[in-house]
């Protein structure tokens, strides 16, 4: 359903209005109680509420629609729609009618008429022609809807005018983004998007569009069902809202054969919002390619590709270590293991000062080290040494991952 409604402008028969769709009519019921002096009063003033919904007598919404008395707003995203319509208000036949409607916006001009191109032959007294158009609007700021009419005398004098309709496209939602970067190379957006309408809106869809280094998975269903969203069915944002939206990226594979390739991916994808409004008008935005700052690796990346959860008191475990030249160039490495404190949960098995040998560019070595537990608890594993002989620098690596420790009773 929609009705025409605000701002009307008149040039000898020529209107614009914008289609916009009814709402329902507020229903402010005043409650009172039996011992009121004006409660009988009162109360027969709600029953005689012709915005009053039967059964429901302080339900804040009515069963009738109402027509918005202005202009109203307009949000990015949104579908513009406008009537034109172009009436002969004068006793003489028109010729060859030409209606033109263009939008200018801060960046472009675009045609809007859906009429046929070619002039319309003629137009009898007291007749009009109508036109219906429609704009997805993608742009914030000043619009302005250019509408100009060409028609020609029966006396072959050729008349045209023009008109005018500025208005404001307003921003519907806040989106803030945040990344974190995993020792795992994922990468995990997490996405904030605020309602900045007046009104409440239904989140119907928002997803992650990746780009095409990265793999994207939502996190944001319960027990990875997609039918059991976290936030309900009927996703519903009230003005001033937030709904945080998590996601974890995980680069291509092909990635991995080139370190340099893997930290110069800043792109992540984009973001696909779509929403409806109260009365089913449908809105839709996509943010620009969302960009973040790229891990820098250093000389020498240790990642830890094995570990175990947990680990019973005064067992011995072993991880898997994957140390990556990140340089450009050949190093020859020496693996010094250190128990860093006495206090250390977790204490280092094995040989130190171990020779890595030539490690080239850009390749990878995995090594497996062992440890013994001997605090109970959350401990962190620490106090990797890597020293480059070429140039007798030593690279350090602490707190790399954590394992819990259980007593042996438990």
């Amino acid at each position: 359903m929609t009705a025409p409604t605000g701002d009307v402008i008149e040039l000898s028969g020529f209107n614009v209005m914008r289609l916009t769709k009814p709402t329902l009519m507020p229903h402010q019921p005043l409650l009172t109680e039996s011992r009121d002096l004006c409660g009988d009063v009162l109360n027969r003033l709600n029953d005689a509420e012709i915005a009053r919904t039967p059964g429901l007598g302080n339900f804040p919404l009515g069963n009738l629609l109402t027509l918005p008395q202005n202009f109203g707003n307009i949000f990015l995203g949104e579908t513009f729609s406008s009537y034109i319509s172009v009436h002969n208000d004068s006793s003489q036949l028109c010729k060859e009618i030409t209606l033109k409607a263009d939008l200018q916006t801060g960046s472009q001009r675009l045609s809007l008429s859906s009429v046929s191109s070619q002039p319309i032959p003629e137009l009898q007294p007291d007749h009009s022609i109508d036109d219906v158009i429609h704009h997805e609007v993608k742009e914030l700021g000043t619009h302005i809807l250019v509408c100009a009419v060409s028609y020609m005398l029966t006396s072959g004098e050729r008349m045209q005018f023009r008109k005018f309709f500025k208005f404001q496209v307003l921003k519907p939602l806040d989106v803030k983004t945040k990344f974190y970067n995993a020792e795992s190379d994922e990468v995990y957006l997490e996405a904030q998007i605020q309602n900045i309408t007046p009104g409440p809106i239904y989140m119907e869809h928002v997803s992650l569009d990746p780009s095409q280094q990265y793999t994207a998975l939502e996190l944001n269903s319960k027990d990875g069902k997609f039918d059991h969203p976290v936030f309900g069915i009927m996703d519903c944002l009230s003005p001033n809202d937030t709904r945080q939206y998590l996601y974890c990226l995980t680069p291509r594979q092909e990635l991995y054969a080139d370190t340099r390739l893997l930290k110069g991916v800043t792109n992540i994808g984009k973001l696909d919002i779509v929403w409806k409004t109260t009365m089913g008008e449908r809105g839709r935005l996509q943010t620009s390619q969302l960009q973040r700052v790229a891990p820098g690796y250093g000389d020498i990346r240790l990642t830890v590709e094995s570990v175990p959860d947990t680990i019973a008191l005064e067992s011995t475990f072993d991880i898997v270590c994957r140390i990556t030249n990140c340089c450009e160039r050949t190093m020859d490495l020496t693996l010094v293991l250190q128990n860093i404190t006495q206090s250390s949960g977790l204490l280092w098995c094995g040989v130190s000062g171990r020779q890595l040998g030539k490690l080239p560019q850009n390749e990878s070595l995995d090594i497996t080290l062992s440890l013994i537990a001997v605090i109970p608890g959350l401990q962190t594993i620490s106090g990797l040494r890597l020293t480059d002989n070429f140039l007798k620098r030593t690279y350090e690596h602490d707190e790399i991952s954590q394992i819990f420790v259980v007593s042996s009773h438990t």
